[in-house]
């Protein structure tokens, strides 16, 4: 249990990489972790695009206005929701940040970094467009991923008695 706890709160959003490219096993990995995460029926809604093509990702940065982050990772994983799978959108959302949060997880685990970047969603369809997926894949999240520049940055959380509204 300790494991996962230290991976849990030693996460974080990662903003600059090196210019190293991960490997595809690493990569396959995350994908893998991701293809794991529960899902109503077991329906995994999730489908993914993978971006390794600089001139891609730079047009992917123009976006966003969190571009920096985009043009600095040599890798975007970007995460959609196929609506062919879909059964029920409020659980099929939640199995996408379940996807998510375990590729994020298994990126840290890999000595990788990310940044969950969805901000870009204000531009879906234009994103979607781009990448030229199928009219029922809905972008839900780019991942940005690559080896981090510096150190990981610290965070803070509010403590767990102010969020506990009640114990019954």
């Amino acid at each position: 249990m300790q494991d996962i706890l230290q991976a849990i709160k030693g996460r974080r959003s990662i903003r600059t990489y090196t210019k190293d490219i991960p490997p595809d096993n690493l990569i396959n990995a995350v994908i893998e972790a991701g293809r794991w995460a529960p899902s109503g029926l077991n329906n995994q809604p999730w489908r993914f695009v993978i971006i390794r093509d600089t001139a891609k990702i730079s047009a992917i940065a123009g976006f966003t206005k969190y571009f920096a982050t985009v043009r600095s990772a040599p890798v975007l994983i970007v995460v959609f929701l196929d609506a062919e799978r879909s059964y029920n959108r409020d659980k099929d959302l939640q199995a996408i940040g379940a996807c998510i949060q375990n590729m994020l997880l298994a990126i840290g685990s890999l000595g990788l970094g990310a940044c969950w970047l969805g901000e870009i969603l204000n531009k879906r369809l234009q994103v979607s467009k781009y990448i030229g997926v199928p009219d029922t894949f809905e972008l839900m999240a780019v991942l940005s991923i690559g080896y981090p520049k510096s150190k990981k940055p610290q965070a803070s959380r509010i403590a767990a008695s102010k969020l506990i509204h009640k114990t019954l």
